[in-house]
């Protein structure tokens, strides 16, 4: 869709950075809920509590505007990992509390991911075209491998350990789990997100990573 906006003023920069604020905030709850396909701009604008006009005027379409809430989402859960310092701990204490965080950011937001869901179900296509993605992934990665580099120099950690492999073991273990609560309840007639259960997967899934990474 486009808009006409030749009569739309320009919003000052204080005004439109709040503005994106709201919008990203509102977008992310629409598209969390209801999936690029069923989101809808109007709602937006709604929850938003702005003239739809100015949402494209910001992000363009409609399109535009879930690959900016996804990196946004990228950029939260990135900045969080930083300020766990995981390169002042232990190399087993670090891989450790990167399991630990991951799992308890994927619990506290819910929203990341059906965000990636929905992105999944479009094969990625939107976040193929972002480089600010790929260049916040990277520091996670090197700090991963600087830490299994250092564990292994220092004889606890096996060599030959892919960081990115390991960080999707990390993140997979948790995300299949947790996307998948449901069906996995019904289909073993346990329900699989009690708080015992969810400290027995999380205790499961650092042991199955450490266990990999350690020295025998």
């Amino acid at each position: 869709m486009s808009v006409d906006l030749s009569n739309f003023p320009e919003p000052r920069v204080r005004d439109a950075d709040r503005s994106q604020a709201v919008i990203l905030l509102a977008a992310r709850d629409e598209f969390a809920q209801h999936g690029l396909g069923g989101a809808r701009v109007d709602r937006i604008a709604q929850r938003a509590d702005v003239n739809k006009r100015l949402i494209y005027y910001y992000f363009n379409s409609k399109d535009d505007l879930f690959l900016a809430v996804l990196e946004q989402a990228y950029a939260h859960i990135r900045d969080a990992e930083r300020a766990l310092h995981l390169t002042d701990m232990a190399p087993a204490a670090a891989v450790r509390r990167l399991t630990e965080f991951t799992w308890e950011y994927y619990l506290e937001h819910p929203e990341f991911l059906t965000l990636l869901n929905s992105e999944n179900l479009h094969r990625g296509g939107h976040l193929a075209r972002s480089a600010r993605v790929r260049d916040m992934n990277s520091p996670l990665i090197d700090t991963l491998a600087e830490i299994l580099e250092r564990g292994r120099r220092e004889g606890s950690f096996r060599g030959g350990v892919d960081p990115v492999q390991l960080y999707v073991s990390i993140a997979g273990m948790a995300y299949f789990y947790l996307s998948n609560c449901h069906t996995l309840s019904a289909v073993f007639g346990r329900d699989l997100m009690t708080p015992k259960a969810q400290q027995e997967r999380l205790s499961h899934i650092c042991d199955v990573i450490l266990s990999y990474v350690l020295r025998e």
